[in-house]
């Protein structure tokens, strides 16, 4: 048994999906968090995948499988968006919840993400850092700006009032996407899953989360022109292209 498992057969499960490529810096300590958290009425599943790490990833996983419920080792760096539907293919929860490997965001938010679920039993939860999170790091500009546009574009066709929705955040519930029905791999893959259970939902909520944004220094990877990519699939969820 994990140790955040709720033994009460009627708690809700998430399985909190965590893809990992040369984090051995800070997938312990990562885990270790996740593993902190007790809500109740609430249980977690934590699926990490090992996504071909070439550093001490998988080493310190095979050390520490007491941090986690299921471990999916990739034979070689397909990318995140392979890593996360190895993930999701394994996931059993009624929820399910991404969680980067490095420390950008904080599992201490869950408890305001699942408080929709408790409260309102809602189909999906967004973690925005632009409504009022106690903290967030100042990150880049455009960064900022592309968010802000394709959030924009994202509302108008959807028919939402999402402030962020590229967080890293998106809690949803399970049966509404079928990860063998995933197209994208790339940056747009978070654009497609979200789209696809955005048209089969009816509750929709965001919450505050803090924010602790990497530098490129430090090992942020998304870059400018990975936008072309989000908008075109945005398009193409909406209008079946």
């Amino acid at each position: 048994m994990m140790p955040n498992s709720n033994p009460n057969a009627s708690a809700v499960t998430v399985s909190v999906i965590v893809p990992a490529y040369n984090e051995s810096a800070t997938i312990i300590t990562l885990l270790g968090i996740v593993n902190e958290q007790r809500i109740e009425g609430f249980t977690f599943e934590v699926v990490v995948v090992d996504d071909g790490s070439t550093d001490d990833t998988g080493a310190l996983l095979k050390k520490n499988p007491h941090l986690y419920s299921r471990l999916v080792t990739m034979e070689c760096n397909a990318g995140k968006g392979a890593a996360v539907i190895a993930g999701l293919k394994v996931a059993s929860g009624d929820y399910v919840l991404f969680q980067d490997a490095d420390l950008e965001y904080d599992p201490k938010d869950y408890r305001g993400l699942l408080f929709p679920v408790a409260k309102f039993n809602a189909d999906i939860i967004i973690g925005s850092r632009f409504i009022a999170p106690a903290y967030t790091r100042v990150h880049y500009f455009w960064h900022k700006l592309a968010n802000h546009c394709i959030t924009l574009l994202f509302n108008m066709l959807y028919n939402t009032t999402f402030t962020d929705i590229y967080s890293c955040y998106l809690l949803y519930r399970r049966s509404l996407v079928d990860p063998h029905k995933l197209r994208a791999f790339g940056w747009d893959q978070h654009a497609e899953i979200l789209a696809k259970a955005v048209l089969r939902s009816t509750t929709i909520y965001e919450t505050p989360i803090t924010y602790h944004g990497r530098s490129y220094a430090e090992g942020k990877k998304i870059k400018w022109h990975h936008v072309f990519a989000v908008v075109a699939r945005i398009f193409r969820e909406r209008f079946g292209a």
